[in-house]
């Protein structure tokens, strides 16, 4: 790799667009605070042995070479060894580097990522209004759709069917037959039996079952009518069949419109009965698990899952699709409602705000100090001239004030000493 060269150290020709700009601000600054001690030299050589007002700026020249010389010496001895002597106590970053990564590491840690400095950052920020408010733009929500899709769409298509089957087979089947499930499936029955969840589900049935009842009465009484004896008369065979099928359209219309009928309680107290059962008795358990043993054994249960995923996946895929489809407009304004709200609801936005102050407060306080090792690690892997380098292309140019202001300070404290010394 070709090198530019600089004074005192070279850059690789890599070097980017904003470190070059750095680069060509150090070089200024260098020659001019070298520039100022040149013109110091010279003006000293000129003047010396001189009296009268050159006396004082011979002397004002001495001491500004002075200052110039030490200040040199002082900020070159951070970055190397001056003139490469190897000098005690100078080139200070390339061998005290991993001590500077620890000590930045530390300082970052102890003031930036503490909880009551990050807990200010963010409810400060107000994020939670800033993103609501961006969010109720309909062109921002679109935006997101369309990238979500875009990433949705193509994990999804990445998946195979053969890896779905793959993953059933060797993973979630031999999964759920290792473990015992029928305690859980107990514990969730009961709860959703003291819920009533299952009583939506319930009316369903009993509502389907009236349909059903009621469109087709032929083949109902015509069913009952063929399981009559052959020795009965065909009028008797139909008015009992009438009968049969008005007697059970009666009770499914019970059931279905009695919440408290004597089915639906029975219908409880049997659920109710079978978890207690799936939690607790050894015998219920093991019948369950054998039930779930033999179904999990038929090969067809991973040909109904690659099945019911493949069909998922499609009906996704073609949604995702379709940029004005149900699914994506939907989402579109899913997002624009929620950012209203939360641009509207300042108490939504505290608490949104509060959330993420604690989030953020949990990983600084129990991860804070590993976050910022990150510090420390970065620089010590790096080479100790490599980190010289690196540090001094970044605040060296303000160090070359430090030589400018070294010059002028010395030059007016060696005037000040020669009038004193006139003076005495």
């Amino acid at each position: 790799m070709s090198e530019l060269s600089t004074v005192g150290f070279t850059v690789p020709s890599s070097l980017g667009g904003s470190d070059e700009v750095r680069r060509r601000g150090l070089r200024r600054m260098r020659t001019l605070a070298t520039g100022l001690l040149v013109v110091a030299a010279v003006i000293y050589a000129l003047t010396h042995g001189e009296s009268g007002a050159l006396g004082y700026v011979n002397a004002g020249a001495e001491a500004a070479m002075v200052g110039a010389i030490a200040d040199w010496f002082a900020v070159t001895a951070i970055f190397k060894h001056p003139m490469g002597l190897p000098i005690p106590h100078t080139a200070l970053i390339p061998r005290r580097k991993d001590a500077l990564g620890e000590s930045l590491q530390e300082f970052v840690s102890d003031n930036f990522l503490n909880e009551p400095v990050v807990r200010e950052r963010v409810e400060a920020a107000r994020i939670s209004l800033r993103v609501g408010s961006w969010l109720a733009d309909p062109v921002h929500a679109r935006r997101i759709v369309d990238i979500g899709s875009r990433v949705l769409r193509d994990g999804l298509s990445r998946i195979s069917d053969d890896d779905v089957a793959a993953i059933v087979r060797e993973v979630i089947v031999p999964r759920l037959k290792a473990e015992q499930l029928s305690p859980a499936v107990g514990q969730a029955l009961g709860e959703i039996v003291r819920d009533g969840a299952h009583h939506g589900l319930v009316d369903i049935a009993a509502e389907e079952m009236h349909r059903w009842l009621v469109d087709n009465q032929e083949a109902v009484e015509g069913m009952v009518a063929e399981r009559a004896p052959w020795w009965t008369p065909h009028w008797v065979d139909g008015r009992i069949s009438t009968r049969m099928y008005r007697e059970a359209l009666s009770w499914v219309d019970d059931v279905r419109t009695d919440p408290d009928h004597s089915v639906r309680q029975s219908l409880d107290a049997f659920l109710v009965s079978l978890a207690g059962d799936l939690e607790q008795d050894p015998d219920t358990q093991a019948r369950a698990e054998a039930l779930k043993e033999r179904i999990l054994s038929q090969p067809q249960v991973v040909d109904v899952a690659v099945a019911l995923w493949s069909g998922l996946r499609h009906a996704l895929l073609d949604s995702l699709d379709e940029s004005a489809g149900m699914l994506r407009t939907r989402m579109v304004a899913l997002l624009c409602e929620t950012g209203e709200r939360v641009a509207a609801e300042p108490e939504l936005q505290a608490r949104l705000d509060r959330m993420m102050s604690d989030t953020a407060a949990f990983v600084v306080t129990n991860y804070g100090s590993e976050i910022a090792t990150v510090i420390s690690e970065t620089v010590n892997r790096w080479d100790g001239k490599e980190a010289s380098r690196k540090i001094e292309l970044h605040v060296g140019r303000d160090l070359q004030f430090i030589r400018i202001n070294g010059t002028v300070v010395g030059a007016l404290a060696g005037v000040t000493i020669h009038a004193v010394s006139q003076l005495l």
